[in-house]
């Protein structure tokens, strides 16, 4: 039978070419062969790169593509290139202290609407500073027409600007749950940003407040996933129609980052609350003499009463302690945060029904909110 032969021991390249173990013409045969594959293969790289362009070629030109001036540009970038020359960086200085934060324009004469938190430190020092920045780079001091902490906002007003870009301002009606809107802003220091998202929800009662700011407000706030950060605050939360219809005040987060959830102060507590501010300098609120709590229960949900303040508008309409607020005029009230919205929303000096619930009974009293 035939007799498999083991493998020969490898020759290694010194044996080739020095120690004589291949005759010449096998060598010469091998060069030849190495030299046509070498041929070959550079003709079919030739071919390829031909039919596709150089990949190495120190004379590589690679093109790019012009956008036509003609197509529509996108809604998003619309709105951006409208609302940007109306909104604004501000920085507050105090020593070694400083702040940043965002604001838009609201009229022409040079009135600044933020949050109250980003330029509280100023207003607590003659020797704060504080510097507002324009879409277009101009620096200009600016100074404090007036704070409400009871809804997180402030005016600031900047004298000697020409031709300021004014924004246009929306209502609370027309919002609705999921359409489209775009936070505009400084966010983390960087100023020109623009997120785009949706509202998620409306009239979300949100306390604010914090560390370093006088500010103590519970807002009816504009829910949105748009990405919001540190920086953002005071800045515009508009529609896709360039419309703001809020001002971006807070985010629910762990770690300091968005976790798309943001809330902004919504446009129509805005507008009254900066008016008042630019004509008076100072706002007032309908308060109604409770504290409470937030209980959830078979008995009753709502706000709790937890103590009633003496001569106050609620013990003159007969409200006790341990009575459950369950709706203030039309607006109904499932915890403690929402019984200071529902209040807020009331017309100083003017009646309305407060239903509660006491001993397991519905009862309605009549309420005349004072100013605070």
């Amino acid at each position: 039978g035939e007799q498999v032969l083991p493998p020969g021991r490898k020759l290694t390249l010194r044996e080739v070419l020095f120690d004589r173990r291949v005759e010449p013409r096998a060598l010469a045969t091998l060069a030849a062969v190495a030299v046509a594959i070498g041929m070959v293969g550079g003709l079919i790289v030739a071919l390829v790169t031909a039919d596709n362009g150089s990949l190495t070629s120190r004379g590589v030109s690679l093109s790019q593509i012009a956008g036509d001036d003609e197509l529509p540009t996108g809604q998003v970038a619309r709105v951006a290139d409208a609302v940007l020359p109306a909104v604004v960086s501000i920085q507050v200085t105090l020593g070694d202290e400083a702040g940043t934060g965002s604001g838009v324009v609201i009229d022409g004469a040079g009135y600044i609407v933020t949050n109250n938190h980003v330029v509280s430190m100023a207003a607590s020092s003659p020797d704060a500073k504080i510097q507002v920045t324009f879409n277009d780079g101009t620096k200009v001091p600016a100074s404090i027409v007036g704070r409400d902490i009871h809804t997180d906002l402030a005016v600031l007003a900047v004298e000697d600007v020409d031709n300021l870009t004014v924004a246009e301002l929306g209502r609370s009606a027309d919002v609705q749950v999921g359409e489209d809107v775009i936070a505009v802003g400084s966010p983390l220091g960087l100023s020109k940003t623009v997120t785009r998202g949706i509202v998620s929800a409306l009239h979300r009662p949100m306390r604010l407040g914090g560390q370093g700011t006088d500010t103590d407000a519970v807002i009816d706030a504009v829910q949105t996933d748009a990405s919001i950060n540190p920086g953002n605050s005071g800045g515009p939360l508009v529609d896709a129609e360039g419309r703001v219809i809020g001002i971006n005040s807070a985010i629910k987060t762990e770690t300091g980052g968005s976790v798309g959830l943001g809330f902004a102060i919504p446009i129509d507590t805005v507008t009254q609350v900066a008016q008042e501010l630019i004509r008076s300098g100072e706002m007032h609120h309908p308060e109604i003499g409770v504290n409470a709590r937030t209980v959830v229960n078979d008995a009753a949900s709502g706000a709790e009463v937890a103590n009633v303040q003496a001569d106050s508008p609620a013990q003159r309409a007969g409200i006790v302690e341990g009575d459950v607020i369950v709706k203030v005029g039309d607006r109904t009230v499932t915890s403690a945060d929402e019984l200071v919205v529902a209040v807020h929303e009331q017309r100083i000096g003017e009646p309305v029904t407060v239903q509660l619930v006491r001993s397991g009974r519905l009862v309605d009293v009549q309420v005349t909110p004072e100013s605070d």
